[in-house]
């Protein structure tokens, strides 16, 4: 009887410490999680940021290309313009060179 509660003693001895090992184990483990969570937390952070600043630089890019639209635009609207009145011009000479016909000659007092 003695022997077999040895027995038991030393089987749940090292059951103990086989449990103490993997606890320990596994301590070593959640120790090593906690450091990847933060270093994934403070990366996923720092992404965050850079996405902000990228997200600000597009949307600065975006008002310099809708400035420089509405330049070329204004710019535009004035050449058009100026098209116009050039091609009212040029129509009225036309007018002018279709009716050079019906302009007669004065004669001169000597001849």
């Amino acid at each position: 009887m003695v022997q077999h509660v040895e027995q038991n003693l030393q089987l749940m001895t090292k059951r103990a410490v086989k449990a103490e090992n993997s606890a320990t184990k596994l301590k070593q483990e959640n120790a090593l999680l906690q450091v990847q969570l933060k270093n994934y937390k403070t990366e996923n952070e720092a992404l965050r940021l850079g996405q902000s600043a990228s997200l600000a630089v597009v949307k600065q890019n975006a008002e310099v290309a809708l400035q420089n639209l509405l330049t070329v635009i204004t710019n535009s609207q004035s050449s058009i313009k100026q098209l116009i009145s050039g091609a009212e011009s040029l129509q009225l000479v036309a007018d002018l060179l279709k009716s050079i016909d019906r302009i007669s000659e004065i004669p001169e007092d000597g001849q």
